[in-house]
């Protein structure tokens, strides 16, 4: 089992020749970060300056990581990962947005993506991000104990309003929804409005999920403290486990302004961490759910080592295992491919209005040690297996 994530023939079977060559090119460019960075500022500046640009990056790099520009559009995807027992989960990936009317519609998409859940069992759950529904600076006042004004309250109680009209009709559909964790300095007040929601829609089975970001050294105390709290109010809990991604953000500004690093010291801390977490659920399976967000190879070896030792079948539904499209393709279909619960994050959405959410993905694949490198040894590997079987 210690070689599961090798089988490329599993693990790139869905990807054509072609799609091969693409994801080889898009690799290698990743690989270097000057060149990331300079691509990121190029295509900013031509989509700004509304330069015929779209359609390259369509066909590159949009297409390698993202489903589609909205939910008929994924469909081709979606549908061919389902054969291989691969679900999706569409993530509308505009970023950035300001206004309350752009609020409104994120909400509406996120019910739009319930009701597209509801007749396709292909999306086992639905996600969305916290500042999708309300704007970035109310979360930071009250994580921070800063007073709002009133039209800072008024948001503050129309953020609310969307949670649970989210919350309300993934229960009525019975569709878990997952909401995202952001930048540590917004983050307080995003915990305690789902904790609320937990508090009122967990009490039978988990529908909400919060975040875990591994790589902030709190995050199991914060864990065991929620625990607690569950267990005295009676409510289940959700989590979504990951590393994190806006590590370099947060370090930089911890820095600035003088406050302690919410980010543990190095990889190894966070490698320690994430699976200290995933044995802290496992040990309290009764009480929680996971869905382990990782392109980790090691916990990903763990979490099924964990299940197997305590006897938990693979197709459990109370732990699944994520990766995001166009990644680690090693890991979910060779995961899927013994039977363990597997889906994909698939983003979608407006080129232009995706762009920053690939740009800041590119970015994080420039620095975290290996990843790149991985994938390319991987596709590699695919490309001479199928030159060597048509000889």
């Amino acid at each position: 089992m210690k070689n599961l994530f090798d089988n490329t023939e599993i693990a790139l079977k869905l990807k054509s020749d072609s799609e091969l060559d693409r994801a080889h090119f898009i690799f290698e460019l990743i690989k270097k970060e000057p060149l990331v960075k300079i691509g990121a500022a190029v295509t900013k500046f031509a989509l700004k300056a509304n330069l015929p640009v779209e359609k390259l990056i369509r066909s590159t790099v949009f297409n390698h990581f993202c489903g589609g520009i909205n939910e008929e559009d994924c469909l081709d995807v979606i549908n061919k990962m389902h054969l291989k027992n691969v679900y999706s989960v569409l993530d509308y990936s505009a970023e950035g947005k300001e206004e309350e009317k752009q609020f409104d519609y994120a909400m509406e998409k996120t019910l739009k993506l319930l009701e597209y859940a509801k007749k396709n069992i292909s999306i086992p759950f639905v996600v969305f991000k916290p500042t999708g529904l309300g704007r970035f600076k109310v979360y930071q006042k009250l994580t921070e104990g800063v007073s709002l004004n009133e039209n800072q309250e008024r948001e503050w109680q129309n953020i609310k309003k969307r949670f649970n009209s989210v919350c309300e009709k993934a229960t009525a559909y019975n569709i878990p929804i997952l909401i995202d964790a952001e930048e540590s300095w917004m983050q307080d007040a995003a915990d305690n409005l789902i904790e609320e929601k937990m508090e009122e829609y967990n009490k039978h089975k988990v529908i909400i999920f919060n975040t875990l970001q591994a790589y902030r050294w709190d995050r199991l105390d914060y864990l065991k403290r929620l625990h607690q709290k569950s267990k005295t109010k009676g409510f289940k809990i959700g989590i979504k486990l990951v590393r994190g991604a806006y590590m370099e953000k947060e370090r930089e500004r911890a820095h600035k302004k003088c406050y302690r690093d919410p980010i543990c010291s190095n990889k190894k801390e966070t490698d320690a961490l994430y699976n200290d977490i995933l044995e802290y659920i496992l040990e309290n399976l009764a009480d929680m759910e996971l869905f382990a967000g990782t392109h980790n190879e090691q916990s990903s070896y763990l979490l099924m080592d964990l299940m197997k030792k305590k006897r938990i079948y693979n197709n459990d539904k109370r732990i699944w295992f994520g990766q995001l499209y166009g990644m680690s393709d090693h890991i979910s279909f060779n995961l899927s491919n013994k039977g363990y619960n597997v889906a994909k994050y698939l983003p979608y959405g407006p080129v232009k209005d995706v762009m920053p959410y690939l740009i800041r993905r590119a970015e994080e694949n420039t620095s975290v040690a290996g990843q790149t490198s991985r994938e390319l040894f991987l596709i590699k590997t695919e490309k001479r297996r199928r030159a060597m079987q048509k000889n």
